[in-house]
């Protein structure tokens, strides 16, 4: 399967964004979908997954109450709701596949298929 990242751009902080990831490619509903950053400097980290149904997601405690993740099975389309975004938010956001049997992984490795990244900015 084939992602692609889209949605980012320049906000000021408290705003909010929504990032979109859409697949082509094998049954997409067989894939979990997770949303991880990259900000200069530091290493890829996980933000936010949803299992191939859409029943689960997880999240890191950093984006906790502010994000949410949703998935249209029939668009092929992962969403991202970014709210009350911080400066701190800013960075490259990726998504990528994992297969459905693994839940949600919050684990680099386990996904594959990364798509280009969109570049979210929140200036203070």
């Amino acid at each position: 399967v084939q992602l692609q990242a889209s949605g980012g751009g320049l906000v000021q902080a408290g705003a909010s964004l929504s990032l979109s990831c859409v697949a082509s490619g094998r049954t997409f509903s067989n894939y979990a979908v997770g949303w991880f950053r990259q900000a200069p400097g530091k290493e890829r980290e996980f933000v936010m997954g949803i299992t191939g149904s859409g029943v689960s997601t997880r999240y890191a405690d950093s984006v906790k109450g502010r994000f949410s993740i949703s998935r249209d099975n029939a668009r092929n389309t992962v969403y991202l709701q970014m709210n009350s975004l911080k400066p701190e938010d800013t960075a490259v956001y990726y998504c990528a596949a994992a297969p459905a049997s693994l839940g949600v992984p919050d684990v680099v490795t386990y996904y594959y298929d990364w798509g280009r990244g969109t570049q979210v900015t929140v200036s203070s």
